[in-house]
């Protein structure tokens, strides 16, 4: 079993150097708009925001997000050059279980894109495993390939800046998912070894949409194994029967829920995130992703067919899935 983030600790002097680490390629490349691929882009829009708290007050869920134990961010790119955003605590980092598995996924395929890691049939299987099915075996067999300090330099670095101390921290990696030596180290800013903002899981599909994770030809395979996810359960749950094309990677553990999810449906394209600590939260998720979906694809064009094709399957709550 994970024990993530019910201890507090006072900070260590180390996290004052991991942060001034964090911080000085952020400085260097301020004036650098290739670094900040972004950034300038997610910034809320006033009719989808108004849309978004409409819904969540819509399912009672005010006094989550009062509480911080509710974010969620919507992005609209069915036009992809001309993205809409709204977010509700989306800055808010949270433990996130196995969402943040995706960390593994841009880090492997950077080392892949470096030449650094052979892209095998058995590297590919390993992933899609790791994504899919949420397998925590093949989790850990992959970031050890990676290793932990490959994972944090793409993290961190400007190219991505996926965990930035400027905008409260981000996906973090810091532990694999069972085995041994799966332990690396707790994020700087809120302790956490699996974690997320809803804002920065947004850029990551944002950035994977428009073919800017790695390389266009390396994104078109992340979005592949991100395809037919084989978990029926959150924002898959609540799509389900409806003509959706679902790109996805949730997280559940004890009472936190994630997920994280690009969808085509009836000719609109969405990004949805969601975080939230709360033991009801799968219950919530397929009700919050309807909400979302209804916000974004107009009424007529819902149908009743299934494409995404996924077999159901059930997660352990042993470990985070």
């Amino acid at each position: 079993m994970c024990h993530n983030r019910v201890v507090k600790y006072n900070r260590p002097a180390w996290i004052a150097v991991v942060l001034l680490a964090l911080a000085v390629p952020l400085i260097v490349s301020a004036d650098r708009t290739a670094a900040r691929p972004a950034y300038s882009r997610l910034e809320p829009e006033p009719g989808l925001q108004g849309s978004l708290w409409n819904a969540l007050a819509g399912l009672a869920l005010n006094h989550l997000v009062v509480q911080k134990r509710l974010a969620v961010s919507l992005v609209d790119v069915t036009d992809i050059e001309h993205p809409r955003y709204a977010g509700i605590n989306d800055r808010e980092m949270m433990y996130a279980a196995s969402l943040p598995k995706i960390c593994a996924l841009v880090a492997g395929f950077e080392k892949i894109n470096d030449g650094s890691l052979a892209y095998t049939a058995d590297v590919k299987q390993m992933f899609t495993r790791m994504i899919r099915y949420s397998s925590n075996e093949d989790a850990s067999r992959a970031i050890h390939a990676i290793g932990f300090d490959y994972i944090f330099k793409v993290l961190t670095g400007p190219k991505y800046r996926f965990y930035d101390p400027m905008q409260n921290g981000g996906l973090w990696l810091g532990k694999a998912y069972g085995g041994a030596n799966d332990y690396w180290k707790r994020d700087p800013l809120h302790h956490l070894s699996h974690g997320a903002t809803t804002w920065q899981v947004a850029r990551f599909f944002l950035l994977l949409e428009q073919g800017r994770l790695v390389s266009p030809k390396y994104s078109a395979e992340m979005k592949e194994i991100l395809s037919k996810p084989a978990l029926n359960h959150k924002f898959v749950k609540g799509l389900e029967g409806l003509n959706c094309e679902i790109y996805r990677k949730s997280g559940t553990w004890s009472k936190y829920h994630a997920d994280g999810a690009l969808v085509e449906h009836g000719g609109r394209k969405y990004i949805a995130a969601a975080l939230m600590e709360d033991e009801h939260g799968g219950e919530v998720f397929p009700r919050l992703i309807q909400r979302l979906d209804a916000i974004v694809v107009p009424p007529q064009t819902l149908t009743s067919s299934l494409t995404y094709g996924a077999d159901s399957a059930s997660a352990s709550r042993s470990r985070p899935q």
